[in-house]
């Protein structure tokens, strides 16, 4: 046998020399398996051959091989088997791995690379019993999703020997297995191929059959889920799915799948506005007609065509346990939905009556569900209203639609409006006020001041607000302000008649309701005295025209189609203008003393009572129950005055009841003298003023009223006394005339008391007359007392001494039988019961008589 018959299969790199028919032949005597004494290992290295036999093995290892030449063909018959088998093998080896280990890999791979794109989601059809959806969508499998590297090559590979698969028509159940299990809902699926070999995209288009489950599983799920108590959401999917890859079946296999749905990943409401709102009068007698256009956007690609449905509108009742109160039917029109675009829908409604709970007072409050209601509306917070579909829908709605919709209540926020600027201006005319009550408690209205008048409002209405509406009575609780300072509150607490009338706006503009009420003593409660004394002093001094603003809500009563309702708390603002006093009208009030009465004296004081006639130059009156008022001269306290029970009408005012105690001693060490001076000058007939001050307790129980007025002095003409006389000029002197004897050289003297019920007694008399207002004529000095008694009366002859070198004495001479005007100064000490004050007197111009 040659060298080449016993090479091995895989001959060395030495011998690649031998041609191809040399290689041929050898390969007939080749072993199957070379020697190992020249074979590669897996490091890459080979091994070192092993040293030459001896001849005797030599001798052997030739004969073995001349044997195994002739069985040489024998054994190449069998190899077709050997690969058979080997192939068997890998197959067998395959399908374990494929049977045991592949399935979770790939089942691992399909969970992370799968990628389903919903493209459209449509409402084919309505049925009896569900509804035919198309659903539209793309498949395809990502494994760059997939995060463990062997999961990917696994999946990978698997997915590409599969390639397609198949599924026959298959019904989907889906369970709720956190509510016994209870069916949610059945889905029949057409049947599907899909491609699974990454990069490959499956177009879905298929129409499917859906069938609602058990409606108390379906209300349950949208109850928790609208009241927020819906963590997690488990649903439990089940089919029978029959499978084939290609031509191959892969038999019929029961498949579930558990998902679980975070409630942040739940389909929210979408968000929508209100595009149109319109509230008109019914066709028939209490009822109202609502018109409403909802807008949202749709962010899913869904498609579909929502049938006319009917709702029934509730609102809460006083309490969260309460059951919802019903107020209306709405229904509304067919709304057709696309992907990813707005939706609009028209709802119409119905209100036939309010129901006696949604009116009447909640236990334990003065509120209803309606107030409730509408001060979050109109305080432009979102008001709740629930919606829940009619359990008396329109005949063609399907009965499995109507299940679901009745048993699912939904909370629907209806966006509220601000009413601020809804008054458009608020007036007061016709104003009186009211003094508060000294003898009132502190808690009582009455230890308040009170203001009356009639109140013109001009409210807008909203341009929804398109049925009959009457204001009958209204009341408020108001704050009062001044340059954007509140001063007081203005208590309207009580109920007002009122009427309303409804003006139709001009082109674009709004309706406007105009309301008059008439407001009778409501307490003004003033909270700060330095903005009430700013007010005061811009109404005394200012000159200008004066803006209150007042800020109110206001609880209005108002008579509808559907009956009457008050409306509760509507935020109003208004402004009061106030006229000030003219300038030198504090001149204008012209005070005049028309009876006086001596009540009561001391040695150093008087208490009297005088009819006071006075002018009112405000346009304002007032009604005064208790008001005290200190009396200055040069800042110097002589007195104070007192009113009680007065009514101040505009204009003139007659016979003002005045107590005033006289009493100089107050002013301090100066006072008596100012006093003194004040009344001698005020019996001379000098224009003389006073200074009248408000003081803390000017009206009891109000300390901040007192504390504004008391910044201010106003200063007025002393009451001009209405004395007794026959002739205008001669009213202002207290000595009417004075007759003069001559021979006797006395005189005697007409006085006008202004005291109507007391007589005044002057105990002691230095005088002087004067011709020419320089020239003396005479003087008198006279101690002994004399009366001066009410009305006109005549002093008894006092002596006079002449002044004979003096031209006052020839004029008297010169008019003996004649009469002259002289001037008298004196010095007189009087008294009035068990008062006495020694005063001075000057007077001119008195008509004097000179006889024999």
């Amino acid at each position: 046998m040659s060298e080449n018959e016993t090479s091995p299969l895989l001959s060395a790199p030495a011998q690649d020399h031998v041609n191809a028919q040399d290689r041929d032949e050898s390969a007939e005597s080749a072993p199957l398996l070379s020697s190992s004494s020249y074979t590669p290992r897996y490091d890459g290295e080979h091994d070192e051959p092993e040293p030459e036999r001896d001849d005797a093995a030599s001798t052997r290892s030739r004969r073995c091989q001349s044997s195994s030449i002739r069985s040489s063909k024998k054994k190449s018959r069998r190899w077709p088997s050997f690969i058979a088998m080997g192939i068997l093998a890998v197959m067998t080896v395959i399908i374990i791995v494929l049977a045991f280990i592949v399935p979770e890999t790939v089942q691992e791979y399909a969970q992370q690379a799968a990628v389903i794109e919903p493209t459209n989601l449509s409402l084919d059809s309505i049925t009896t019993d569900g509804v035919r959806a198309r659903i539209q969508a793309n498949f395809r499998l990502d494994g760059s999703k997939v995060e463990n590297d062997h999961v990917r090559r696994v999946g990978k590979a698997a997915t590409w020997v599969a390639y397609k698969l198949g599924t026959d028509q298959t019904k989907v159940d889906v369970y709720l297995p956190d509510y016994e299990n209870i069916l949610l809902g059945s889905a029949v699926v057409p049947p599907l191929v899909i491609k699974l070999r990454e990069g490959d995209t499956t177009h879905f288009d298929f129409v499917t059959e859906i069938q609602p489950g058990n409606v108390e599983g379906i209300r349950m799920i949208a109850n928790e889920w609208l009241e927020g108590r819906l963590d997690e959401l488990r649903l439990d999917g089940t089919a029978d799915l029959s499978l084939k890859s290609g031509i191959i079946p892969l038999g019929k296999h029961t498949v579930s799948e558990s998902l679980v749905f975070e409630a942040n990943k739940i389909p929210a409401i979408p968000k929508y506005n209100i595009t149109r709102f319109n509230v008109k009068d019914g066709p028939f007698d209490g009822s109202m007609l609502a018109d409403v256009s909802l807008s949202a956007f749709n962010e899913y690609p869904v498609e579909l065509d929502i049938p006319e449905l009917a709702f029934d509108i509730l609102v809460p009742g006083c309490d969260i346990t309460d059951p919802y109160i019903l107020v209306a039917e709405a229904s509304t029109g067919e709304i057709h939905v696309e992907p990813h675009s707005d939706v609009a829908a028209d709802v119409y409604g119905v209100i036939r009556g309010l129901p006696d709970s949604l009116t009447r007072a909640c236990p334990h409050s003065s509120s209803s569900p309606l107030d409730m209601l509408l001060k979050q509306y109109m305080h432009g917070d979102p008001a709740t209203l629930f919606v829940r579909g009619s359990s008396h829908p329109d005949g063609e709605t399907p009965k499995w639609i109507a299940d679901i919709l009745s048993s699912i209540t939904l909370p629907v926020p209806f966006p509220g409006r601000t009413l601020d600027g809804l008054i458009r201006n608020f007036s007061l005319t016709d104003v009186h006020f009211t003094l508060p009550d000294p003898f009132a408690d502190p808690d009582d209205p009455d230890s308040n001041p009170k203001v009356s008048g009639n109140i013109l409002v001009t409210a807008g209405l909203p341009s929804e607000m398109n049925f009959g509406i009457n204001v009958t009575n209204v009341r408020a609780t108001a704050n009062v302000l001044y340059h954007n300072r509140k001063m007081g509150e203005l208590d309207l607490r009580k109920w007002q008649q009122a009427n309303s009338t409804r003006v139709e706006g001009e082109k674009d503009e709004e309706p406007t309701l105009r309301i008059e009420s008439r407001i009778i003593e409501a307490p003004l409660n003033v909270t700060d005295s330095d903005v009430f004394s700013e007010l005061v002093q811009a109404l005394l001094f200012g000159g200008k025209p004066i803006r209150l603003d007042v800020e109110a809500l206001v609880d209005v009563k108002v008579v509808t189609s559907l009956g009457k309702l008050i409306v509760k708390e509507l935020p109003a603002e208004g402004k009061i203008p106030v006229k000030p006093l003219a300038k030198g009208a504090i001149g204008s009030l012209n005070p005049k003393v028309g009876s006086l009465r001596i009540l009561d004296t001391t040695p150093d004081s008087i208490t009297l009572q005088a009819l006071v006639n006075v002018t009112n130059p405000t346009p304002y009156t007032a009604h005064v129950p208790f008001a005290n008022i200190h009396i200055l001269k040069n800042g110097s306290l002589l007195g104070d005055a007192t009113v009680e029970n007065l009514d101040i009408v505009k204009g003139p005012n007659s016979h003002v009841l005045v107590t005033a105690k006289w009493k100089p001693s107050m002013g301090g060490t100066l006072g008596p003298q100012i006093g003194k001076d004040l009344i001698s000058q005020y019996l001379s007939g000098w224009n003389t003023t006073i200074t009248v001050k408000a003081h803390r307790d000017s009206i009891p129980g109000q300390p901040l009223i007192c504390e504004a007025l008391s910044r201010f002095n106003m200063t007025v003409a002393a009451p001009k006394m209405d004395l007794p006389g026959d002739t205008s000029d001669e009213k202002t002197h207290f000595i009417r005339d004075a007759t003069f004897h001559f021979l006797s050289s006395t005189a005697s003297f007409t006085l006008a008391s202004p005291m109507h019920y007391n007589t005044l007694y002057v105990d002691f008399v230095n005088a002087t007359a004067l011709y020419n207002h320089t020239e003396p004529m005479g003087k008198i000095i006279y101690d002994l007392p004399f009366s001066a008694p009410p009305g006109v009366s005549q002093t008894p002859r006092l002596p006079v001494e002449w002044s004979l070198d003096s031209v006052g004495y020839d004029a008297v001479r010169k008019a003996i039988g004649g009469r002259l005007k002289l001037d008298a100064y004196a010095d007189v000490d009087v008294r009035l019961g068990n008062w006495k004050e020694s005063l001075w007197y000057q007077g001119k111009g008195i008509g004097a008589k000179v006889q024999l």
